[in-house]
């Protein structure tokens, strides 16, 4: 393997000559430019990144860990962190935590094993806040993207219980009183404000609480499906269907079908993220939809702030969802 050396000698330089050129840490004359690069080509030299990371203690890299890297939230996430790291000159790691807390913890440890300059995180429900705490500690930044809370660190999301509440209310506004809400584990952040969103309009509207039509669990399709069929086939059925994610909207969308239920002639439904092209759907999801390739570009330009400068304050944002509403709801096209 051909070395630094080999360069400057083919080259009939210095070796810190062929760094210079490596590294644009100094000006090089032209045609000394052209005979180091002629050498590194004829040698087939190539850096040793991981011995240039230690001598410049960065690496230029980011590692990212999502809890559900297929939710088309996440993937427009992931889209937005990649394009600020892009065009700020880094690599990025990604890693998918399946929404289990010891995949979550062993993405961590491989991520700062490999020495990355700073991590971006959406937490799973259970996680390990203390160790992402030790991992600050020992001296790599991180933000916290979507799943906000539990930790002293810069965090960006978006805002959730009030857009639950005011589609609630809609439908409410539409004559609906038994409104079920296709929920999920209210361990994770993002679902506990949803759902207190949908208490807070039922409060708002004089309507007590049914606990059997709020359906906890993992929020996963499949179980959303069990317990969303159980629900539409009982005397005193749901008129009106919210649900917290896409993933629990699908759920509810199987049940409905294997019961030849149709919204919005059968119950308005409406959902949190819901579906990319929306408006290809018969009848049209409202949606609650929020900037998810916002979310993720602002958590690594809050990443890049921190690189730059880790004495300011921590930042938390919080970045508006869109409501649409539509037929699925019962409004007019």
């Amino acid at each position: 393997m051909a070395t630094i050396v080999d360069v400057a000698q083919l080259a009939g330089v210095s070796t810190s000559t062929v760094s210079h050129v490596l590294n644009a840490t100094r000006p090089v004359r032209e045609d000394t430019r052209a005979r180091v690069e002629a050498a590194i080509r004829a040698t087939g030299y190539r850096r040793d990144s991981v011995a240039r990371a230690m001598r410049r203690s960065r690496t230029d890299s980011i590692g990212l860990v999502v809890s559900d890297v297929t939710q088309p939230a996440f993937a427009e996430m992931v889209r937005g962190v990649e394009h600020e790291a892009t065009a700020a000159g880094l690599t990025l790691l990604l890693a998918n935590s399946g929404e289990d807390p010891a995949r979550e913890r062993r993405a961590l440890e491989v991520l700062t094993e490999r020495r990355v300059d700073g991590l971006i995180i959406a937490p799973v429900g259970r996680s390990h806040r203390k160790e992402m705490a030790d991992i600050q500690q020992r001296g790599t930044p991180l933000v916290l993207m979507d799943r906000l809370g539990g930790l002293r660190a810069d965090q960006v999301g978006v805002e959730n219980t009030a857009p639950m509440r005011d589609v609630v209310l809609h439908l409410v506004e539409h004559g609906h009183r038994r409104i079920a809400l296709a929920a999920g584990d209210a361990s994770v952040p993002t679902i506990a404000e949803r759902r207190q969103g949908y208490l807070d309009a039922l409060d708002e509207a004089g309507i007590e609480a049914d606990d059997s039509l709020i359906l906890m669990g993992s929020g996963l399709a499949p179980d959303t499906r069990h317990s969303m069929t159980g629900l539409f086939q009982a005397p005193d059925r749901p008129t009106a269907v919210v649900a917290v994610s896409t993933e629990s909207a699908v759920g509810v969308l199987e049940a409905a079908r294997a019961l030849d239920l149709h919204a919005p002639r059968d119950f308005a439904f409406a959902a949190f993220d819901g579906f990319p092209n929306a408006d290809l759907f018969r009848p049209r999801i409202s949606t609650i939809t929020q900037p998810a390739y916002e979310i993720g570009s602002t958590a690594m330009q809050l990443l890049l702030g921190r690189l730059e400068d880790d004495t300011n304050s921590y930042r938390s944002v919080r970045l508006a969802p869109e409501i649409t509403y539509r037929e699925s709801c019962g409004c007019p096209d």
